[in-house]
């Protein structure tokens, strides 16, 4: 693979098919979506096999680099943690083609390209090398989820695509400002040559803080959280499924590629900032999803409250936390994905959201019960499904560091049990009140096809890690030891105490002592 540049040719290939689509009836820009994505899946699984995964691999792979103008360039690259990042992008995109196939009837030819034109960008973010490049990615991802929202989505469609659009937008300006002075100070636009630099930590603090205002909104941390439910709502399923499955994790990235790295003492000394939204987002925003009557906006809320455990495990500054991190944002991309599927399959069917118009659905859609509840429990986080690993991981890194925060952040997974069980069992179980509810067919072999993939992987994940956690862990100790010299002190370490004399002298000792209490 040495000198190919199959990072390229992964984002020409849905380029290509965006611009094709454009020109083609609705049947045909279904199929060239598909294929066209289903050659991108190829690409990435040639990508992980390829990809070098020994301790003594270079950190940064499939390097490709061609100058534009300036300092700007075409510079791609990935390590460990853009190869997973990448292999779920390229793994959901299929699914959501599919998703849509009979779901979009207006046109078609624009909404497959908007989708194919959002995974070019998805892929350029993961592999950008070249800062201003990674900031082109970052905000034109944007534009074809806005447009997906506001053309093909409910009712409410213009205003949450406004707000989705104005709160990503509006953090993502002290950013690139943030970005020209780091150029304009470190004399190159290179990231990774950026991630090695000692930047003044009094400067450290500013940057860190206009990073994080874009970040934050990405993720969405709370409170600046709210956009997320709205566009939930309001955006098709496949729109759901990939903006909770890969745009949410572009925040996480951007922590791990830049905030902690970059400004590695400002991460340290504003880490109880993290921690602490981190711990309201969790009990809150897992509260709020307990009493939603609208199933999207329940998976929705879910969705902050899973990404505040990433942020908890991000600023642990640790190996289990980074780790964990990395594991619950590949989980939550696959799980969260499956419950909106899992929503808009009977959304299709009765057209509401309603939770109490359905009951009693394992009586007549077993097989959609049986995968239901699988998604359900993985998303409670139970033992050999994938987010049990991450959040595992994630709540003993920030255990070593703050045990406050390791108990609040548990205390979301017992709440997270709560309102996914008493979902299923609305959902799934109980009578069947509602006629034309239980006249509704089980899935079809298309929605097998679209559901079967991500329950094998989700039970691949929480059965065999390894095989996930083995990419990232160079890149992932690289991280840890760029963190090493910052971290802050943990308050579970356990402290030893003094050694006991040892002697003629200690055993006097003792015996006066004795002698004393007799």
């Amino acid at each position: 693979m040495d000198g190919f540049p199959i990072l390229s040719l992964m984002m020409a290939v849905p380029m290509a098919g965006a611009i094709a689509c454009l020109f083609a009836g609705a049947q045909q820009a279904r199929w060239i979506a598909l294929l066209a994505t289903l050659a991108d899946l190829v690409l990435g699984i040639v990508l992980w096999i390829n990809f070098d995964q020994s301790a003594s691999a270079p950190q940064w792979q499939f390097q490709e680099y061609a100058p534009i103008f300036g300092r700007f360039a075409w510079a791609l690259g990935i390590d460990g943690i853009a190869l997973m990042l990448i292999a779920l992008t390229v793994f959901l995109m299929p699914i959501c083609i599919g998703a849509s196939w009979q779901a979009i009837e207006k046109r078609v030819g624009e909404y497959m390209a908007a989708f194919l034109f959002m995974e070019v960008l998805m892929i350029g973010v993961f592999t950008a090398q070249d800062l201003y490049l990674f900031y082109i990615m970052f905000e034109a991802g944007l534009i074809p989820m806005y447009l997906i929202i506001g053309i093909w989505g409910g009712a409410d469609r213009i205003y949450a695509s406004y707000k989705f659009f104005l709160y990503t937008l509006l953090g993502s300006v002290l950013m690139l400002i943030a970005m020209m002075w780091m150029v304009h100070e470190a004399g190159t636009t290179e990231i990774p040559a950026l991630m090695a630099y000692n930047f003044d930590p009094h400067v450290q603090i500013w940057l860190w803080l206009a990073f994080f205002a874009s970040f934050a909104v990405k993720m969405p941390m709370w409170p600046v959280h709210t956009w997320l439910p709205d566009a939930h709502v309001q955006a098709p399923t496949a729109g759901s499924v990939i903006l909770a499955g890969v745009l949410l994790k572009m925040g996480g990235y951007g922590f791990i590629r830049f905030s902690l790295p970059m400004f590695p003492e400002a991460s340290a000394q504003l880490a109880p900032l993290v921690w602490g939204l981190s711990m309201v987002a969790v009990v809150y925003t897992s509260l709020v999803a307990l009493v939603q009557s609208d199933m999207k906006k329940l998976i929705a809320y879910s969705s902050v409250a899973h990404m505040a455990i990433v942020t908890l495990g991000l600023f642990a500054f640790n190996q289990a936390g980074l780790e964990g991190s990395m594991m619950v944002m590949l989980g939550h991309g696959l799980v969260s994905g499956a419950l909106f599927l899992c929503v808009g399959v009977i959304y299709d069917r009765l057209h509401t959201r309603e939770i109490a118009r359905y009951g009693g659905l394992a009586i007549n859609m077993p097989k959609y019960a049986v995968l239901f509840l699988l998604f359900t429990m993985a998303a409670v986080g139970l033992p050999g499904t994938s987010n049990f690993v991450g959040e595992f991981l994630s709540l003993m890194g920030v255990y070593q560091v703050s045990t406050w925060a390791a108990l609040v952040g548990t205390s979301g997974i017992i709440l997270g049990a709560a309102y996914m069980l008493y979902l299923y069992r609305r959902i799934c179980y109980g009578e069947q009140k509602n006629a034309d509810a239980a006249a509704m067919p089980d899935l079809s072999v298309r929605e097998v096809a679209l559901l079967a993939p991500i329950a094998a992987v989700v039970l691949w994940m929480g059965i065999y890690p390894e095989s996930f956690l083995a990419p990232m862990r160079p890149a992932i100790h690289a991280l840890e030891a760029r963190l090493a010299s910052a971290a802050p002190a943990g308050d579970s370490k356990i402290e030893m105490g003094a050694p006991k004399p040892v002697g003629e002298g200690a055993v006097h000792e003792e015996v006066a002592a004795h002698g004393e209490a007799h």
